[in-house]
């Protein structure tokens, strides 16, 4: 398909998107289903405007005056990809299956300055959304909401059980993997330009052998803050599909014991084939709190990897920026305060409760860990920001803290998604 035929099917499923309200991912399936003459690159390179233009579909519909798909489209190949307005009417030029030009919209777009656009428009970032931005991040956080409109890089962990970091790193080398600036056992590769494809990494024989798994650097960081040692009981809360579980078992060299549970017994449902492929031998797995009552205050840190609006994964999953209400973060605050009363139970006495969130809103974060140290005085905070200095060094880039004692990663200051937290010491 030549690039008319591809700026085409982004609009074709950014309308979709649209009216139907449904996953981009879910969109561009169906997409794919329905023309299956194109080829891979093609449906690489219309996920990629379709990805674009939800990151930045604000500031894209504020300078084409039009929210159009057309003029979204049309806005990603002109500000992400390096088109100029010019140079894509010659491209699309007698190309049949090229859309036709949004001609008010691209008037607009000669016309407007950003700079002119309210600032929630530059910052790419529901208006309502604002006044937590600036308490997280006080005179960044225009810098830190522009960052989240960036295309995320493939983040990998090497498994230390299966392979050491530079043989996994070999073993993709024509993938261009390098080792991660942060985590310990972190591989990425880079994010690619315009209709670029990211490589198919879990079709490698590697990945076939456990030596490695795909993780965002983050993830593997707030993984290794939790500091599991060797012959511990660790409990991850709300385990999901495993990548924390299967990160912290690997860092315990498979001895002691990791309980993985989660209440939607869907979200568990891939970590069994996980746990074999990585040669893990050191986790338990629950999908019923019944099974849990025999760690009651024994555990020396339960992970709490709360539910969340996904705030920090908004590089990752743009349409679920559009689609967030403060009923949503009303009900995902409830459930956090849940989860960390329930999770509480299994901490030992002198033993630690981690909690952590894929949000950078303050309301899912330092509000929540001050609430609930309020509410149980027998915990206390603990200060994280020297264990990032004795895992990492201190000379790798650095989190952000609003407090001293919390840390929060994101994609402008560690080039990750963005993630919260936070260290609680039971103290009886």
């Amino acid at each position: 398909m030549r690039l008319g035929g591809r700026l085409q099917g982004a609009i074709e499923v950014l309308a979709d998107i649209e009216a139907r309200k449904r996953p981009v991912a879910d969109a561009l399936k169906d997409w794919g289903l329905a023309h299956r003459f194109a080829g891979s690159g093609d449906r690489a390179a219309i996920g990629n405007i379709v990805y674009d233009a939800l990151r930045m579909r604000l500031s894209h519909a504020w300078l084409m005056d039009d929210d159009s798909p057309a003029a979204l489209g049309h806005a990603v190949l002109f500000r992400q990809w390096g088109v100029s307005p010019e140079a894509l009417a010659a491209e699309l030029e007698g190309d049949r299956f090229a859309p036709e030009a949004p001609q008010a919209a691209l008037a607009a777009f000669h016309s407007r300055n950003l700079a002119d656009a309210p600032l929630h428009v530059q910052g790419d970032i529901p208006e309502w959304v604002q006044p937590s931005f600036e308490r997280a991040f006080r005179a960044d956080w225009l810098a830190e909401a522009k960052a989240l409109t960036e295309r995320p890089t493939l983040d990998l962990r090497a498994n230390g059980l299966k392979a050491s970091r530079e043989k996994a790193v070999k073993a993709l080398e024509r993938a261009g993997a390098v080792a991660s600036p942060i985590a310990r056992e972190g591989i990425r590769i880079a994010a690619g330009e315009g209709p670029s494809r990211l490589p198919n990494v879990t079709a490698e024989l590697s990945f076939q052998k456990g030596w490695f798994e795909v993780q965002d650097e983050g993830s593997q960081i707030v993984a290794d803050l939790v500091m599991p040692e060797e012959g511990s009981q660790v409990l991850d809360y709300c385990a999901g599909g495993g990548g924390k579980t299967l990160a912290m078992a690997a860092a315990m060299h498979n001895k002691g014991q990791v309980h993985a549970y989660d209440s939607d017994r869907k979200r568990l449902a891939p970590i069994i084939e996980r746990l074999k492929r990585a040669g893990t031998r050191n986790v338990q797995v629950h999908d019923d709190r019944k099974g849990l009552a025999g760690l009651n205050d024994r555990c020396d840190r339960v992970l709490v990897d709360a539910p969340c609006t996904g705030t920090g994964t908004w590089r990752r999953r743009p349409d679920t920026k559009w689609r967030l209400t403060q009923k949503n973060l009303d009900e995902r605050t409830a459930q956090q305060q849940d989860a960390l009363g329930q999770a509480s139970a299994f901490v030992r006495p002198g033993g630690m409760l981690i909690y952590v969130t894929c949000s950078v809103l303050p309301e899912e974060n330092e509000t929540q860990v001050n609430r609930f140290c309020a509410d149980n005085p027998g915990y206390a905070i603990e200060e994280a920001l020297t264990s990032w200095k004795t895992l990492f060094g201190a000379n790798a880039p650095q989190p952000r803290s609003s407090d001293g004692k919390t840390i929060t990663l994101t994609p402008a200051s560690t080039d990750t998604d963005g993630f919260f937290f936070c260290r609680m010491r039971r103290m009886a």
